[in-house]
């Protein structure tokens, strides 16, 4: 039987209106950490920023990439925030009982050592990390919320340093150790290239590098869990053909 010409038209308008629908748009939440990702004079940069923008490119993926605090991105994904990734994270249980991982995208190198301005002898005297962590005559400055993975996260959670513990960014705690606020602090060897070339206090620290230091761990795009299966084929298919894991030209050998 012939449809009435106004049904035909209402389902081919219907039709065409599920054929041209929008693509889902995900944000991308990326939180400060130069030289990773970071704003300078009003505008977005970072190189894991630009090549993660170039992932979600070549996966053909609409996304709307935003700055966000640390804390309220895991928050977000706690809360059941949907269409939502975020990148740059260390793979961890806690994270991953609220969200899904891509492959990886980047490998840091290990963490270094900063030493305060006039506890160099003191710090220096420890030739292992675990000497360095048993010293309760030490102040470690950590940084509250974040994580220097799995294996120095327990080292500092059971050291016999004092600890000083602040909701800082990297940069903002290293400022604080350049005027004694502690007596050392591990941090990321990217984060410090960029801090020395950038910032007049870097002049007072020392680094100060063990043997015996975890390595480095990798990072990773994490999505929320109503992301499909295909979209996340996609975002790993991208991140093989757009490198991997390596980014050349930028992770340079242990100095």
């Amino acid at each position: 039987m012939n449809q009435p010409p106004l049904l035909a038209g209402l389902c081919a308008a219907l039709l065409g209106v599920a054929v041209h629908a929008a693509p889902t748009q995900y944000t991308v939440a990326w939180r400060d950490k130069p030289p990773y990702h970071y704003i300078e004079n009003g505008v977005p940069k970072g190189f894991l920023l630009a090549r993660s923008r170039e992932i979600f490119d070549s996966a053909g993926l609409s996304a709307r990439f935003v700055n966000e605090p640390q804390k309220r991105i895991w928050a977000n994904f706690q809360h059941g925030a949907t269409n939502y990734c975020s990148i740059s994270w260390y793979r961890l249980p806690e994270r991953e009982a609220v969200a899904q991982f891509s492959q990886p995208i980047h490998e840091d190198l290990p963490h270094t050592i900063l030493i305060a301005p006039g506890m160099v002898r003191q710090v220096q005297a420890h030739a292992t990390l675990e000497s360095l962590l048993a010293d309760p005559s030490l102040t470690l400055g950590a940084i509250e919320g974040v994580s220097y993975g799995p294996v120095l996260d327990q080292a500092i959670k059971t050291s016999k340093n004092q600890l000083m513990s602040r909701t800082v960014e990297t940069t903002q705690m290293m400022r604080m150790l350049a005027v004694g606020r502690a007596s050392f602090m591990f941090v990321d060897r990217e984060d410090w290239d960029f801090f020395r070339q950038k910032e007049k206090s870097a002049q007072n620290l020392v680094r100060y590098d063990l043997p015996n230091m975890p390595p480095g761990l990798r990072r990773y795009i994490v999505c929320s869990r109503d992301v499909p299966p295909d979209v996340m084929n996609k975002l790993n298919q991208a991140i093989a053909a757009t490198g991997g894991i390596n980014n050349p030209g930028h992770s340079k050998p242990a100095r």
